[in-house]
């Protein structure tokens, strides 16, 4: 009778056994923020071919599946991973690979021993740097040639400002280039001064000396790429939309991700060139389960910390001076033309309210009135307040990127003045428009971090905390609607919020582990959290203990 009960039990518990359904990945014991329609929190996920198959209670999901890898995440949060709506990838690995990092520089003479050092331990037919800012110096004035003549008077230096704006050179760019007092460039700006180049360029100028400067060998791009992607993963993005590029470029990383090297997912927007149109636009939308292609990025103006941005009326602290518009009408109402016409996305940089109301009105002429074409205003920045309901009634969606105001903020206010800045930043008033929006960072302009997005859109302040209480803080989002644009938003705004942006059943497993509760964190609990492990289609693609 004894042998018969346990053989009747150990028949029971291999039934058991057998009845759960085997899968690749189980995490449990973790406060999963789903970011479903309802915001629910489990603590369990269960992942198969890439993708989430189940979601639910520790002791529900360890009855129902077994795997070979089930990860405890001992009380940890996990989110979806991060998605960048709006940055420069691309750009970034090549700035890894060829330039001088001038981030966080307080005067051009810390800059000088920088570009001193970089250029003795890399050489190099020229000396290029990026993200300085003119507003971070006691002296908040433009550089000009002078110093750099003098300590590399046979090399070709050009720095791009922190916004990718504008460009400081020395004379032997100048000479190179042939540009002189009399240079002209439509929608950009030779900077003069007694009567002769200062070393400065303001957007489209910028072009002058950008065709001479040495291209990167592919070899160099793609260790870039790698590079670029492993600092993305080891800061919990796994998405990102990149801002502008060249079919060639846009090739490469198709063949990368092909290859299982790059498995970053990467919305690819398209320079306005011909080439792109051709291959891309007028092919239709190109689609991988790593790369989207269904967008034309083009811009309407430059970038406030330069005054660039265009205004609708002249700089507080600059009159005479509107900025730039950086196209003509007819090129905004053709390349809009095009899109409509094969079902592509607009996105256009628009920082100033000139820029603005440039934008909306353009794709209103097209759109008409409510739409889902999610034709997309890059940055939003700066909206004269008649035309925010602009961006609802033709559901044009507000691309914005929260640190640009916590980095703008000790300055802005003096560009435009107290009355515009009221529409400045403006991120609550947008996202209520069409009740969503996608967040960026902008990187390389700004921190590749996304978590610094979290902090600046949630209090608004320095790391420090100043202001007290948040600048403009009743424009600032709450802790879940700001998840919400780092995550399901942003796959939104590129048509992909059915496939990631939310971990539930049908969805990519991309997700990031943090030892920080983010919907309770105090804000310097924020700045300090973790990433533990970063999971891209069920693999862990990094952990804490990985070197950068």
């Amino acid at each position: 009778m004894r042998l018969n009960l346990a053989f009747a039990l150990i028949m029971l518990i291999t039934m058991v056994s057998c009845s759960k359904k085997q899968v690749d990945v189980i995490v449990v014991n973790a406060g999963i923020y789903t970011v479903d329609e309802a915001f629910s929190k489990v603590e369990a996920l269960v992942v198969s071919d890439g993708k989430i198959v189940a979601t639910g209670s520790t002791e529900q999901i360890l009855a129902d599946y077994t795997s070979d890898n089930v990860v405890d995440a001992t009380g940890k949060f996990v989110y979806p991973g991060f998605n960048d709506a709006h940055c420069h990838f691309n750009g970034y690995a090549t700035n890894l690979m060829q330039f001088a990092d001038l981030r966080d520089t307080k005067s051009p003479e810390e800059i000088y021993e920088i570009l001193k050092q970089h250029h003795q331990k890399f050489g190099g037919e020229w000396i290029l740097g990026r993200s300085w800012d003119q507003n971070d110096w006691d002296v908040k004035e433009f550089p000009t040639k002078e110093k750099l003549d003098e300590l590399f008077p046979d090399i070709p230096v050009y720095l791009v400002r922190v916004d990718g704006h504008a460009g400081w050179c020395n004379s032997k760019v100048l000479e190179i280039a042939g540009i002189t007092a009399e240079s002209k460039m439509s929608g950009g700006e030779v900077v003069v001064k007694n009567g002769e180049p200062t070393g400065i360029f303001i957007d489209n100028a910028m072009g002058l000396v950008g065709k001479f400067i040495p291209e990167i060998t592919r070899e160099q791009q793609e260790k870039g790429l790698l590079e670029a992607q492993q600092n993305c993963f080891a800061a919990g993005l796994i998405s990102v939309t990149d801002c502008g590029l060249s079919k060639n470029v846009v090739l490469m990383l198709d063949e990368m991700q092909k290859s299982g090297e790059l498995k970053m997912r990467i919305n690819a927007m398209l320079d306005p060139t011909e080439e792109n149109f051709e291959h891309f636009v007028k092919t239709g939308i190109y689609k991988t389960d790593h790369l989207l292609v269904n967008t034309i990025k083009i811009y309407a103006d430059g970038a406030l910390g330069s005054r660039g941005a265009l205004m609708l009326e002249d700089y507080s602290d600059d009159p005479g001076n509107k900025g730039l518009q950086i196209e003509t009408q007819e090129f905004y109402d053709k390349i809009c033309q095009l899109a409509y016409d094969n079902n592509y996305v607009v996105a256009t940089h628009a920082i100033g309210d000139g820029g603005n109301q440039l934008v909306l009105d353009t794709y209103a002429k097209f759109l008409k009135g409510k739409n889902d074409r999610r034709w997309r205003v890059e940055h939003s920045q700066i909206v004269n307040p008649d035309d925010f309901d602009k961006f609802g009634t033709y559901s044009i969606v507000p691309s914005v990127q929260p640190t640009h105001c916590t980095s703008d903020m000790p300055w802005a206010e003096d560009r435009v003045g107290p009355e515009r800045i009221k529409g400045a930043y403006a991120y609550q008033t947008l996202l209520k428009q069409n009740d969503w929006i996608p967040a960026g960072t902008d990187f390389p302009v700004e921190n590749i971090y996304p978590l610094y997005t979290f902090y600046s859109a949630v209090f608004r302040t320095d790391h420090e905390g100043s202001p007290e209480g948040g600048w403009h803080i009743d424009e600032g989002w709450s802790r879940e609607q700001t998840l919400r644009a780092m995550t399901s938003w942003a796959a939104k705004s590129s048509f992909e919020e059915n496939e990631k942006g939310q971990l539930v059943p049908g969805m990519w497993a991309d997700f990031v582990v943090l030892d920080t509760d983010l919907m309770t964190a105090s804000p310097q609990d924020v700045l300090d959290a973790k990433i533990e492990s970063t999971w891209s289609a069920g693999e862990k693609v990094f952990e804490k203990s990985m070197e950068l």
